[in-house]
């Protein structure tokens, strides 16, 4: 859906203005514009793979830590704390999220499976939009963060994948499990 005129050259100004003063303007899920050489504005787009991080907030440090983990792996992460502007629709932009992610990863713990909240619901809504994507893709990736039992509507359909006892071991064979799905895609 295009822009108004007057936000696009609002938003347009902003952007400039940034530049001017040597920022770089990240448009997340597009990419970014900074100053190249001869101060032209040079634009970068986005290629990286979004990957939704749900959660239980009593399981943020750990969550975190995935979160910088698949960054360095070269994904682009998307969590609540670190994307939400003040002000911000957040039921709404975390709708938008999940719909434009390349996966889904639910991080159960023994606290999450229990919580009555927002991760529940993030959870039915990924599952939701995962009924629209090809049967043998990958996009909702059940995590396991510590000795918790995953819902059996989980494991009936989806091979979960474990953070523990070795967090490394974990990141490890996650990436290899989303490099794979984007072989794939590249592949058609």
């Amino acid at each position: 859906m295009p822009l108004p005129a007057t936000l696009s050259r609002q938003l347009a100004r902003i952007v400039r203005q940034c530049l001017a003063e040597g920022a770089r303007v990240e448009i997340d899920g597009l990419g970014s514009f900074e100053r190249g050489p001869r101060r032209r504005i040079q634009f970068t787009p986005a290629h990286r793979p979004r990957v939704f991080l749900a959660y239980a907030a009593e399981d943020l440090d750990t969550v975190l830590k995935l979160h910088d983990a698949l960054a360095h792996h070269g994904f682009d992460p998307w969590l609540d704390r670190k994307k939400l502007l003040a002000g911000q629709n957040w039921p709404r932009a975390i709708e938008s999220a999940i719909e434009s992610s390349d996966y889904f990863l639910a991080c159960f713990s023994r606290r999450s499976v229990r919580k009555r909240g927002t991760f529940q619901t993030e959870l039915r809504f990924a599952l939701e939009c995962a009924s629209r994507v090809p049967q043998d893709d990958i996009f909702v990736i059940p995590l396991r963060l510590d000795n918790c039992e995953l819902p059996a509507s989980m494991t009936r359909r989806l091979q979960y994948l474990n953070l523990f006892p070795n967090f490394d071991s974990g990141i490890r064979r996650l990436v290899r499990a989303l490099r794979h799905q984007e072989s794939r895609r590249a592949r058609g």
